[in-house]
């Protein structure tokens, strides 16, 4: 194999859960070359993995593309999300392929009938399936994500308060169901005893600053303020970090920081928990309420609890969280 073809499209949790399959394949094969396919927004998650030769990007169609994947004249592609599109791809380019189990069924079981017959393998595992045929091995060193030095964060560039340590919180998730709703965040931040740096994108800028209003001095909200590599900076030098079920968890697993997730209407079954090397298994803490029949009540999530009661967010025990934050 020279040159193989890559393909997830989407989205960030997803993408960096890749990480170990392209690790592999370069250190494993001699001189091959990879290349990856995605959407254009999260390009930047790749460009500075050395494992990568060369990103292809969809702006608006998928034909767009088809031209120049089909230039590369590729020996192989590896099919890491497994839908339409991705197959459609497949089609155009005539190439040998291989791909993994995405679990649906099992998955559309649990959600609606509560019976689990899902495997007890992380999606990872799953990936590294799709490349087992080259007798490629998983070196269980996790996850990677690479920032380069123009988007370091300088953390003199914070407020004083905050050089000298923080934890990291991640409040923002693409789905309601998967966020901590915004009064356990004031509550919990209230009671931690150290400066706390919230994370999230623009979208989660105004919670942030009724969270800093709320609970005071030491809250800096840089939701909004940096883009995604940069978060990822912030998320580097924080002391821990306190996230739910969503794409900044699994950059937070790639850095391996020390990192608590709390969990709303998904649930780490699914084999999307955070993902560490061997050595480090230690550095995740999960908190979830498992006393709920309704959960799961999705793979991904909703804009609001189909029940109206959110209580798998509204009862997770706040003095689990700060046991483990302020210990």
């Amino acid at each position: 194999m020279k040159k193989i073809l890559i393909i997830r499209f989407s989205s960030i949790g997803d993408i960096v859960l890749t990480t170990p399959v392209l690790r592999c394949l370069k250190q494993q094969i001699n001189s091959v070359e990879i290349h990856f396919l995605t959407k254009k927004q999260f390009v930047p998650l790749l460009q500075s993995n050395p494992n990568i030769d060369k990103i292809h990007f969809i702006k608006k169609r998928l034909r767009e593309v088809i031209p120049q994947l089909k230039s590369e004249n590729f020996d192989y592609i590896i099919d890491l999300h497994k839908n339409i599109r991705s197959i459609s791809v497949i089609l155009r380019l005539k190439s040998h392929f291989s791909t993994f189990k995405k679990l649906n069924f099992k998955k559309w079981l649990l959600t609606n009938f509560k019976i689990n017959l899902l495997p007890k393998i992380h999606i990872v595992d799953r990936y590294m399936k799709a490349i087992e045929h080259f007798n490629i091995k998983n070196d269980y060193k996790g996850l990677d994500y690479f920032i380069s030095k123009d988007e370091e964060i300088n953390i003199d560039c914070l407020p004083q308060y905050y050089q000298k340590g923080y934890v990291g919180f991640v409040i923002g998730a693409k789905h309601i169901t998967k966020q901590l709703p915004k009064n356990k965040i004031i509550s919990v931040c209230k009671k931690i005893n150290k400066p706390i740096v919230l994370l999230g994108d623009e979208k989660d800028r105004e919670n942030g600053e009724v969270i800093k209003k709320m609970v005071g001095d030491k809250i800096f909200n840089a939701c909004g303020l940096y883009n995604i590599n940069q978060s990822a900076s912030l998320i580097k030098q924080a002391e821990k970090i306190i996230t739910t079920d969503t794409g900044l968890m699994h950059i937070s697993a790639a850095l391996k920081k020390d990192m608590l997730s709390i969990w709303g209407n998904t649930v780490p079954e699914f084999g999307m928990y955070p993902y560490f090397s061997k050595d480090a298994q230690n550095k995740s803490k999960i908190v979830e309420n498992k006393n709920l029949s309704c959960r799961p009540c999705s793979k991904l999530g909703f804009k609001k609890c189909p029940k109206k009661h959110f209580k798998c967010m509204n009862m997770i025990d706040e003095q689990e969280i700060l046991n483990w934050v302020n210990n």
